[in-house]
């Protein structure tokens, strides 16, 4: 599966012909670096890896260093392999938005916004016990019953609770396409994709 690494710019909205409004995501796509290409003589599968964004060299690892300068290019910040590029790619290479077309369908993956430690009712979508009677005044975003008493005399595992929310690896997939502005990298893709604006994301056809 071939594609790029990007930027996520923010959400926006544009109109179609019959004057509905479509949310959309702008995507910062590229310019990337060819800085390995993998073959199954020498590495048992084949791939490419491409690199994005600007880093500093003191904070770039040492190992990274000799790829990139292998490739001829300053280091990046982030690094991704990608397979099923129908075209033969060179070291050193440049990638930009030109792979995409309007129309066509795509994969987005990146990192979900993290929320940090949150109840049932904003994890899960819980509602609740009910209503203030009775005497509930304190249950209104309380979890409930999270198991059974002598029997099986356990929590089964799996079960929804109260815990860490977001921050973890989000794919959306088959958004369309709406626009490919070529002169400034960027890519209109249909509804929203993970992660918060400035978050790196990978673009897969």
């Amino acid at each position: 599966m071939s594609g790029l690494i990007g930027k996520k710019v923010g959400m926006t909205s544009i109109f179609d012909a019959n004057g509905k409004q479509i949310p959309c995501t702008v995507i910062e796509v590229g310019p990337c670096v060819v800085t390995q290409v993998k073959t199954n003589e020498k590495d048992g599968y084949k791939a490419v890896q491409l690199a994005y964004g600007e880093a500093k060299e003191k904070n770039t690892p040492a190992g990274l260093k000799g790829i990139f300068t292998k490739a001829n290019t300053t280091p990046k910040a982030k690094v991704a392999e990608f397979k099923g590029f129908e075209t033969e790619l060179a070291l050193g290479q440049t990638l930009t938005v030109d792979l995409f077309e309007v129309g066509e369908f795509v994969d987005v993956v990146g990192t979900s916004k993290g929320k940090g430690f949150q109840g049932v009712v904003k994890r899960h979508g819980f509602s609740g016990v009910g209503m203030q009677t009775h005497g509930q005044h304190n249950r209104l975003r309380a979890p409930g019953s999270v198991g059974a008493s002598s029997d099986p005399s356990r929590v089964f595992k799996g079960m929804r609770m109260a815990g860490r929310t977001g921050g973890v690896r989000v794919k959306k997939t088959n958004l369309e396409i709406l626009k490919v502005h070529k002169d400034q990298n960027l890519l209109v893709v249909k509804g929203s994709v993970p992660g918060h604006k400035g978050s790196i994301v990978l673009i897969e056809k």
